[in-house]
C-alpha cells in the first residue's frame, strides 16, 4: 500500500494533506524519514509514525448507533439529515455505511461499518439473522394474531412474509394500545407496519432492539453511538 493512501485511510486528511506532511518531514517509516508519497509499505508490519506518534493500522470499523426518529438511514442526502450526520469529525469516514435500513420514524439499533462483506452477510436471506423490534400498536393484539405471525402473513399487496415471532407485552383497554415484541428474519419495505396493517392494526411506535447477537442497551441515548467490542465483532463474523 502506498504511504499516502495508508495515511489518508487513517484519517490524516486527503492525499494532498498527506503529501504536505511528507514534504515537511513529519512522516517516518521503519525509522526512515519518508521523502516520497509513492513509497510502498506493509500496513500491518511497517512501523509508521507521524510527528513521533505511531499510527496503528485499522482496516474495518464497527459502530452501534441508537437511531432517533426523523433521521434517514442513508450515507448522504442533500435535503435531510442522515445517520452519518450524527458522527463526529474524529470518527466519520467516507466509507462507513448503515447495514440495512430503518424507516425515518423508526428508532433503535443500527449497525454502521465499512466492512462490506459483513454487511452483505448480515442482510443475506440465507443467514436468517433475527431482528427484534418493540412496537406500540393501535388495537388489541391477541393470541390469534400471534398464530397468524407464526405461519406468515399475506400482505395487502399479495406478498407473503416468512414466519415471525410475536410476543404480547401488555394491552391497555382505555387507550386500546398493545405493546409487543416482533422478531423477523427478513427486511421487506415497512415490513412490520405492513404486517400489522394486514390484520387491521396500525403501528404508532417502532424501535429495533436487537440484530443478530447485537443488542441495544438502555444507557445508549438516542442519536449516540459506540464502538463495538471485540466480542461483539467476533459474534457477528
Amino acid at each position: 500500500m502506498r504511504i499516502d493512501k495508508f495515511l489518508s485511510e487513517m484519517q490524516f486528511g486527503t492525499r494532498s494533506d498527506v503529501r504536505k506532511l511528507i514534504k515537511t518531514k513529519q512522516v517516518v517509516v521503519d525509522d526512515e524519514k519518508v521523502t516520497s508519497a509513492k513509497i510502498q509499505i506493509n500496513p500491518v508490519e511497517s512501523i509508521v509514525q507521524v510527528n513521533g506518534e505511531v499510527v496503528q493500522y485499522q482496516q474495518y470499523y464497527y459502530y452501534l448507533l441508537n437511531k432517533p426518529a426523523g433521521v434517514l438511514t442513508a450515507t448522504k442526502d442533500k435535503k435531510q439529515k442522515t445517520v452519518m450526520d450524527l458522527f463526529n469529525r474524529v470518527d466519520y469516514r467516507d466509507d462507513l455505511f448503515p447495514v440495512g435500513r430503518l424507516d425515518k420514524d423508526t428508532t433503535g439499533l443500527l449497525l454502521i461499518t465499512n466492512d462490506g462483506q459483513l454487511g452483505h452477510r448480515m442482510l443475506s436471506p440465507t443467514r436468517h439473522v433475527d431482528k427484534v423490534y418493540f412496537a406500540k400498536v393501535e388495537g388489541h393484539v391477541t393470541d390469534a394474531d400471534v398464530s397468524k405471525f407464526e405461519t406468515g402473513l399475506l400482505l395487502k399487496d399479495g406478498t407473503r412474509t416468512k414466519p415471525a415471532r410475536l410476543s404480547i407485552a401488555s394491552y391497555q383497554s382505555v387507550t386500546n394500545i398493545s405493546e409487543v415484541f416482533v422478531t423477523i428474519t427478513e427486511g421487506k419495505y415497512h415490513q412490520i407496519k405492513r404486517m400489522f396493517g394486514a390484520i387491521g392494526m396500525r403501528v404508532i411506535r417502532l424501535e429495533r432492539k436487537k440484530m443478530g447477537t447485537l443488542e441495544l442497551e438502555q444507557t445508549l441515548s438516542l442519536g449516540r453511538y459506540r464502538v463495538l467490542t471485540d466480542e461483539e465483532i467476533e459474534s457477528i463474523q
